[in-house]
């Protein structure tokens, strides 16, 4: 189906660009689970590998069921090009290994997903890239952490499990004044919410994982951005190191993304209600979410996004076996560290997705042995206040 994305809005969009129907005439999107193509003749084979020609080759770089998918994101994010990849880490470590070079310099958020800080210091560091870290929204610190040899800003934003934010624009151009790109996860809020490249970021990372698919049924990534570093160079890698989506998780992915619009604004409204109830609660120490007014970032999310999102933490006034009793009276909330789900998830960072960080590492990142971090769902919310008051209400006594 081809018409012109700029006459349509987020949801149409989000329901039905990319899609290219076959001669079958199918109304929904076909899967093509075939590992490779048949050419018509030894020419168009040969003008097919050397680029001459576009269209299918091989299902590790080609597949019409991926492409749909990268199609649909690229015109929801406003990208040029969309890379999907087999997770959400294999879309970092496409886009780091795609741009970066040894002896390149790299600049991190603190607050980014534990696993990417282990793949920033541990595996990047091995190809000679060097990694630092400084505080999310500390202007200043990402100033003085610039270097001739630094190739790349990368952020969370709003980060996990603290809901710190990034100011995309400001940072945007303080990469483009050092000739510097600047790369944002945008897992939490989605381009549902927020629209990186519209605020100046040059690239945009998804785990698909998360709320593009929204029931927690597959894993994949994707990267957004430009013809060139994207088309060409991030492309360039999965192409020949193979980090690949399924058509069968591109398939899941593109009916995620229908409803995702819908889903988001509603993850934002229970969450902004349930962030509401803690707060008041006396067994709770201080609460992480946006879209609260004492969050000291909540300007700044009313900015730059559009709602605020359905993940949020929060603090017991005890240390770990305080947090890890809230976590066990639960009977109906998933203790599952993913996220993005419509069923409300609950996890202990300290212990689980920040777990491999040093104790150094997780006091830097401002990961407490207090702290929880909900991922809220579209249950009833009366119900997911009277889980988690099953623990909180028994620690204040």
């Amino acid at each position: 189906m081809d018409f012109e994305l700029d006459d349509y809005g987020f949801d149409t969009l989000a329901i039905r660009a990319g899609q290219h129907r076959t001669a079958e005439g199918e109304h929904a999107e076909p899967i093509f689970p075939t590992s490779s193509y048949v050419f018509a003749n030894a020419a168009e084979a040969a003008a097919r590998f050397s680029g001459a020609q576009p269209g299918n080759i091989y299902s590790r770089f080609t597949n019409p069921t991926v492409r749909n998918f990268e199609q649909r994101l690229a015109a929801l994010e406003g990208g040029a090009v969309c890379v999907a990849t087999a997770s959400g880490m294999s879309a970092i470590l496409a886009t780091c290994l795609g741009l970066l070079k040894q002896g390149d310099h790299l600049v991190s958020s603190r607050a980014v997903f534990g696993t990417t800080t282990v793949l920033f210091s541990t595996y990047l560091g091995r190809c000679g890239i060097e990694t630092s870290y400084v505080p999310l929204a500390d202007l200043d610190a990402w100033k003085a952490a610039i270097r001739p040899e630094t190739r790349m800003l990368f952020i969370e934003t709003p980060s996990n499990p603290l809901t710190e934010l990034g100011d995309i624009a400001a940072l945007a151009d303080l990469a483009h004044a050092h000739d510097c790109l600047l790369v944002v996860d945008n897992c939490f809020c989605t381009p549902a919410l927020q629209k990186p490249l519209e605020l100046g970021a040059d690239i945009v990372i998804h785990s698909a994982t998360k709320y593009l698919d929204g029931q927690g049924r597959c894993v994949g990534g994707a990267v957004v951005g430009d013809a060139e570093r994207v088309g060409k160079d991030v492309y360039g890698f999965l192409r020949t190191c193979g980090p690949t989506m399924s058509p069968f998780n591109a398939w899941v992915f593109l009916k995620g993304l229908e409803t995702l619009s819908l889903r988001m604004r509603a993850h934002s409204a229970n969450a902004v209600a349930l962030a509401t109830w803690l707060e008041a609660h006396p067994a709770v120490a201080r609460v992480y979410y946006p879209g609260l007014p004492s969050h000291p970032q909540h300007a700044l999310a009313v900015k730059q996004q559009r709602d605020f999102g359905g993940i949020l933490s929060f603090e017991t006034r005890g240390g770990q076996a305080d947090a890890w009793r809230v976590v066990d009276a639960t009977r109906m909330l998933s203790i599952t560290a993913n996220l993005g789900d419509v069923k409300t998830t609950i996890t202990h960072p300290a212990t689980t997705t920040h777990g491999r960080l040093t104790p150094e590492q997780r006091a830097d990142a401002g990961i407490r042995d207090g702290l929880i971090r909900i991922a809220v769902g579209l249950e009833d919310i009366a119900d997911i206040r009277a889980d988690l008051a099953r623990g909180l209400d028994d620690l204040a006594g």
